[in-house]
């Protein structure tokens, strides 16, 4: 049997559990993948010997994807420029480390919205942190020409312009309805709007109307931001597709075999999230 597992403090909310035994039904793979709570003190010993637990890999969510990223050996030039890993593989007697949050946006968009041209487009991004930094390098690596960092604490957006270049813009969180004139997307990257936090204040006045606008929060699925920029006519993201997306290579690199986010499992996930979901 194949095991892997994610990894995280706490780690009982995660529903890669629910994705990851989705696919390894619909494949037959007799393989597992469970919830695995692991302390902050405990995370070098758990990672040295994933081996000998069992496992051929593991997905790291808050607050472990800096820290692991100084515990294994980076897989891929991105994930060298991130410093942060979410996913853990075995390969050669050696313990690597990637990114996939970047590639489960840019998927999750295009999925979304195939109409979408990431060349050369403008992209508002709201937030600095961590989630904000893979998917600003994401866009970069596809073409977009300018991205304006919006963050409440302007200094942790000149940190993403020093790691990824001059064609990220910092902007303090005042001066954000300057920015959204031109741009063709929005994303935000904070927690403001997700269930149980504080709500996202944004004007969308500003906005064009062909403007996408996108959300990383999932919980709940269709965020007051989702709902008011589909109210005045823009095209929307949510979040749950980049949670799908960003599994897909992690399952591989376990499993061994390439799975499809489809329909049936957003919304087996959807409605783990919603028991009120309808499509």
């Amino acid at each position: 049997m194949i095991r892997a597992c994610v990894i995280g403090w706490p780690i009982s909310h995660s529903r890669s559990p629910l994705i990851h035994g989705y696919w390894l039904k619909q494949h037959r793979i007799d393989g597992s993948y469970i919830r695995q709570p692991v302390e902050t003190a405990d995370l070098p010993a758990f990672i040295r010997n994933l081996a000998l637990q069992g496992y051929a890999g593991c997905n790291v969510t808050i607050p472990h994807k800096e820290s692991v990223f100084g515990l294994v050996k980076p897989a891929d030039e991105t994930t060298e420029r991130l410093g942060a890993v979410n996913t853990v593989f075995l390969r050669d007697g050696k313990t690597w480390g990637t990114n996939t949050d970047g590639e489960g946006f840019i998927n999750s968009l295009r999925e979304a919205q195939p109409g979408l041209a990431l060349s050369a487009l403008r992209a508002v991004v709201l937030g600095a942190g961590g989630a904000a930094l893979a998917i600003v390098n994401a866009l970069l690596e596809n073409g977009a020409s300018e991205i304006a960092v919006v963050n409440r604490t302007v200094e942790k957006a000149h940190i993403l312009r020093e790691r990824l270049g001059a064609k990220v813009k910092p902007v303090a969180w005042d001066k954000m309805a300057e920015q959204l004139a031109e741009c063709g997307l929005l994303v935000n990257t904070t927690s403001l709007g997700m269930k149980g936090q504080p709500a996202l204040e944004i004007s969308l006045d500003g906005l064009s109307g062909t403007a996408v606008v996108a959300d990383i929060v999932y919980t709940p699925l269709r965020t007051p931001l989702l709902l008011e920029a589909a109210a005045r006519g823009n095209p929307t993201v949510e979040g749950l597709g980049m949670l799908l997306h960003q599994a897909v290579r992690g399952f591989s690199l376990w499993f061994g075999v390439t799975p499809a986010v489809t329909q049936a499992l957003h919304d087996l996930v959807a409605r783990d999230i919603d028991p009120e979901y309808r499509r």
